[in-house]
């Protein structure tokens, strides 16, 4: 292939992996506002966040189908027109029925072209997949970073309309949907002993989608509840709101220079591992300690959940051999991983709701992190 055609496709999967995640990080700077405007509880305002993530899970499986019969190329183009549908059905996110709604549709979208942008890796730059994987965790996490850090100062130009705020989001979107039409569509046949079925029975797929589950419900529970947890510890909302901007932003250079460490030097499991024990103790710092170096805690934070989100994306690409066998124990991770992630956010919320602070669920989340240090153990000890 040439250098010219390898850099258009780079330039579309970057494009394409920025687009996975501002519709979900957007909300967290503004969950509060929205809840007291609409009259919302906590734990019913977090489905903004947990339906996409489950709808990422439930129908992940369908991508490799899809791509077998449509074409990957065309296929991702149509999930990121999705996307931006569902943002920009966000202008009528007053009724919270449209909110929670355009959720949903949100994480349809994600759900069908996060695992084929994975077989889209293994097929256009299998001789080169840690470079290409950094620079694709690398997009993702600008693009949670950007939705959750420009989100407020776009809603105040935007008359302070929060509403407006959110549905900006969909232009870039639409604009990368566009593009991915431009290129070749190529269909994805099965091989020989291949379908487009799961790896159900691989226990070791098994660990892969566990230690997947528990980074995203982790995530997506900080993406939802950080600030609010700053906030009620004593900080003022501006500064709450930057320390949820500090923790989106430094895990950028993580997101980029561990999966192409885990290739340079063979050690992922070894860094899964590492970022597992930082993310403990942070998340430890905050739930016990949280007025205590917060900016600290905050920026090790960042460093050790993007590391390990990256360094996860990357496992499927090692275990499997084929283009569709990529994207079948990537569809796995996501479904497995994102149905019971999902939950997080929401009993993060009920656990505020019944507890009537953010400490104890905290506390949850901590021990959650704790169990993601044992499965990055026993994936290192059982590696290929």
């Amino acid at each position: 292939m040439k250098p010219l055609s390898r850099a258009w496709l780079l330039l579309a999967l970057v494009l394409a992996a920025i687009n996975l995640r501002p519709g979900i990080t957007s909300l967290a700077p503004l969950i509060e506002r929205i809840a007291h405007e609409l009259s919302l509880s906590r734990s019913l305002i977090s489905l903004t966040t947990a339906l996409p993530v489950l709808c990422m899970g439930l129908l992940a499986p369908l991508a490799p189908r899809l791509a077998v019969r449509f074409g990957l190329e065309r296929v991702v183009a149509a999930c990121l027109g999705l996307i931006g549908v569902a943002l920009l059905a966000r202008l009528g996110s007053h009724a919270s029925e449209v909110l929670i709604g355009s959720a949903i549709f949100l994480g349809a979208g994600i759900a069908v072209a996060g695992p084929l942008l994975s077989g889209f890796i293994k097929r256009h730059f299998h001789d080169r997949m840690g470079r290409v994987v950094a620079w694709y965790s690398l997009s993702m996490t600008i693009g949670g970073a950007g939705g959750a850090v420009l989100t407020p100062p776009v809603t105040q130009w935007l008359g302070d309309q929060w509403h407006l705020g959110l549905a900006a989001w969909a232009l870039p979107a639409v604009l990368t949907a566009l593009l991915w039409l431009c290129l070749p569509n190529q269909s994805d046949a099965t091989g020989e002993g291949e379908s487009g079925g799961l790896p159900w029975t691989v226990p070791r797929a098994w660990l892969v989608t566990t230690l997947f589950a528990l980074q995203a419900g982790l995530f997506y529970a900080l993406a939802t509840w950080l600030v609010a947890r700053y906030h009620e510890a004593g900080f003022s909302l501006l500064r709450s709101n930057s320390l949820f901007s500090l923790f989106m932003l430094v895990g950028v250079p993580s997101a980029f220079l561990l999966p192409w460490l885990a290739q340079r030097f063979d050690n992922r499991y070894l860094l899964l591992l590492l970022c597992s024990v930082v993310s403990s103790l942070c998340l430890a710092m905050i739930t016990f300690q949280p007025t205590l170096l917060p900016e600290v805690w905050a920026a090790l934070l960042s460093l050790g959940l993007s590391g390990s989100f990256a360094l996860s994306m990357v496992l499927p690409l090692y275990e499997a051999g084929s283009p569709l066998a990529v994207s079948r124990w990537t569809a796995m991770m996501l479904c497995a991983g994102y149905s019971l992630g999902c939950l997080t956010p929401v009993l993060a919320g009920l656990g505020r709701d019944l507890a009537g602070n953010y400490q104890v669920p905290f506390m949850v989340i901590t021990g959650l992190a704790l169990v993601m240090c044992v499965i990055a153990w026993r994936l290192g000890q059982g590696r290929r």
